[in-house]
């Protein structure tokens, strides 16, 4: 459970601001036990967190700079680039736990006052997909796996809780990379094979009316004559079945990419995510050059 809700806040901007206060907090080792090797150990710690972050930041930097912006109605498949409008998909909206507002997508985090510190009680991630539209199309964005990045924060302190909520909105800018992919439509990547022996299995367990339908001699048992008419059934069944598929329009998807690619969502434009990641990324190499001075100074002087 502190894993998962560890994992999840990482992925949501955390990670610069950890890091800056995790790297604070070895310095602050390193003043305590104010020795060579405690020196020496602070400033390689913070050298090591700060080329981690500075690799992470410039490689997002890299991937946003250099992939094109697609058009919904020509994206290819695979990895690509949007910019749209929020949409809501059809069917019932989504609706944040702690404003009580619509919204695309929603994280929050409630904490109680213990003395001068604040403890987690529950923190939640919406999962729901939801659409952007650029004029051309409409995608649906399925957010697991993201890393979101939004300026849409609220805060509120009642009665010694203190809650924080991240949201996406509808009709905002809404940025995306990830991998896009087609579910159905005439491109629709369909296995006969084994939907065929999923439906035969499905066949077998209702015996009474496999007889029914294929028992010709009314023996009670299905012959191999019998077997052989009722796969060819099936067969053309799953023809009809795949063919209706491909004749209807295909979902469009952006999800989670393989191979550990960045999979990025925010409501900002394109210069505005290029600027933020290149900042980070020049903010963490400071650092590594400051704990590479930091060493140099304790080799000297210590």
């Amino acid at each position: 459970m502190f894993y998962a809700r560890w994992a999840a806040e990482w992925r949501h901007n955390y990670a610069n601001l950890a890091l800056g206060g995790g790297n604070l907090l070895i310095l602050l080792l390193g003043f305590q036990l104010h020795s060579r090797i405690g020196w020496q150990i602070s400033f390689t710690l913070v050298g090591l967190t700060s080329f981690w972050a500075w690799y992470a930041n410039l490689k997002r930097y890299r991937t946003v700079a250099d992939t094109p912006t697609s058009r919904i109605a020509s994206a290819p498949q695979g990895y690509i680039e949007l910019v749209g409008r929020g949409r809501q998909p059809p069917g019932a909206g989504l609706v944040s736990p702690i404003s009580g507002l619509p919204c695309l997508w929603y994280r929050y985090r409630v904490e109680r006052k213990n003395g001068d510190r604040w403890e987690h009680v529950e923190s939640g991630i919406s999962h729901d997909t939801f659409g952007i539209g650029d004029g051309s199309g409409l995608v649906l964005v399925d957010p697991d796996g993201a890393e979101i990045l939004t300026s849409r924060k609220q805060v509120s302190n009642a009665g010694g809780y203190r809650k924080t909520e991240w949201t996406l909105i509808e009709n905002e800018t809404i940025y995306v990379i990830g991998e896009h992919v087609t579910l159905g439509g005439p491109n629709a990547m369909l296995d006969k094979k084994s939907d065929l022996a999923t439906l035969l299995a499905e066949w077998k367990r209702d015996k009474a009316v496999l007889l029914a339908r294929f028992d010709a001699n009314r023996d009670g048992e299905i012959s191999l004559d019998e077997w052989e008419h009722a796969r060819q059934a099936a067969a053309d069944e799953v023809d009809r079945a795949h063919l209706d598929i491909r004749l209807k329009d295909g979902i469009h998807l952006m999800r989670q990419p393989a191979h550990g690619r960045p999979f990025l969502v925010a409501n900002r434009e394109v210069t505005a995510l290029v600027r933020h990641f290149r900042l980070w990324s020049w903010a963490h190499l400071v650092l590594i050059m400051a704990a590479l001075l930091g060493l140099a100074f304790v080799e000297r002087t210590l």
